[in-house]
């Protein structure tokens, strides 16, 4: 073991800390201490052929360092991503999520009997056929990945001291299998709420995509100097108070019957118990730092599917919004540099179909077990649904 005397460098330390020494022009005294010689970094592997002889005993310098403890770096990682899983199913492929128009209503002829003959018009025809005006929409796609992993009968012991320590190494090993899993799962389904989130962005209906910092320097009148920017709006109590306003009239909006939240000319609401409200935490820590006021709080984050997020897509852009869209069997890229929130029915993004499984086979000639962690499911975005996207402007070069 490598052994350094630290007295000389201990003393001038709690010098600088405590004594404060001063040099003749009165300045405070600092001491270049290496610390090189105190902090151990660690070493890949030990050198036990070289002349220092640091990693032989201290007294006699003929016997080895022996491992004293094993530390497995081995914490469980949950997933990040915001929950839109659902069902599965064992047979067949499909999903097909069929919906129903609403019917236009009629004259009651029960209190209308004594008018007829109307002049052109029949008596209505109590056999007259009124079908259901039926549509469905198909969803048969799904994405797949494995990860291998090859684990030893024998060749490993004679690096550990006892079975349990060996058997703490094949659990690190496994855990951080289901951390590369949740990492690849949260993946997807973040693409999948990015895509949501680039449909609407992409979308021709105004009501889907709103704008709040473009909104309230118009609302407020603001131009030229005088206008907020998406750096400074992110620090002004008055734009984040409008923006969690906004973004609460929605909750309220989509849970009304009407076509104006989705992608199409379908009826449609979504009841409290049904939305998914997921926002950047960049977005939601200004709210939490500059306004709250706890009422505000209370209100924003106490929504029914409330969730926050590190990021949309980026680590280092975190409010950026950069995919592809299929339009009109095109792709089509999307860019937008500060979404701050998206509010949408829990069946407008789902991932259905999962199919979680490990496979396995055995080597008896090389005693050894190839196992294969196995993914499918089917990543959907259902534009029918509502869905509503909160951005600071429409102008994707800005960050």
């Amino acid at each position: 073991m490598k052994i350094t005397q630290i007295a000389n460098c201990l003393n001038n330390v709690i010098n600088e800390l405590q004594i404060g020494a001063t040099l003749a022009d009165g300045t405070l005294a600092t001491f270049a201490d290496d610390l090189a010689n105190i902090v151990d970094m660690g070493k890949t592997v030990l050198d036990y052929t070289g002349q220092s002889n640091e990693n032989y005993d201290s007294f006699v310098r003929k016997m080895i360092d022996q491992v004293g403890k094993v530390v497995f770096v081995d914490r469980t990682y949950t997933s990040q991503a915001p929950d839109i899983l659902k069902d599965g199913w064992e047979y067949g492929s499909i999903l097909q999520k069929v919906r129903c128009e609403l019917k236009d209503a009629q004259d009651n002829a029960t209190w209308d009997i004594f008018n007829y003959p109307k002049t052109g018009e029949a008596y209505p025809d109590p056999f007259e056929l009124s079908k259901p005006d039926v549509s469905a929409k198909f969803y048969n796609s799904k994405v797949t990945y494995e990860v291998p992993i090859t684990l030893v009968d024998y060749q490993l012991r004679e690096a550990f001291r006892s079975a349990s320590d060996m058997s703490r190494f094949i659990a690190m090993i496994e855990n951080r299998i289901r951390m590369k899993r949740t990492l690849c799962n949260d993946g997807l389904i973040m693409q999948t709420i990015a895509n949501l989130i680039a449909q609407r962005l992409n979308g021709d209906n105004a009501a889907t995509k709103v704008f709040l910092l473009d909104d309230y320097n118009t609302l407020m009148g603001l131009t030229g100097a005088d206008a907020l920017t998406v750096t400074t709006c992110r620090q002004d109590a008055g734009f984040l108070r409008y923006a969690a306003s906004t973004i609460m009239k929605h909750k309220k909006y989509l849970a009304a019957a009407s076509q104006m939240y989705n992608g199409g000319e379908y009826v449609t609401f979504t009841p409290a118990d049904k939305l998914k409200f997921i926002t950047v935490a960049d977005f939601a820590k200004d709210m939490e730092t500059n306004l709250y006021s706890g009422t505000y709080h209370d209100e924003f984050v106490k929504l029914e599917g409330y969730e926050e997020v590190a990021f949309w897509q980026d680590a280092k852009n975190r409010m950026k919004i950069d995919t592809y869209i299929d339009v009109d069997g095109t792709a089509t890229e999307v860019t937008n540099n500060n979404v701050v929130a998206v509010l949408f029915d829990d069946e407008a993004a789902a991932v259905c179909n999962q199919n979680d499984r490990v496979t396995s086979i055995y080597n008896p000639r090389g005693e050894y077990t190839n196992y294969f962690y196995k993914w499918d499911a089917l990543y959907m975005v259902d534009t029918l649904e509502n869905a509503v996207v909160f951005a600071l402007t429409d102008e994707s070069g800005e960050g």
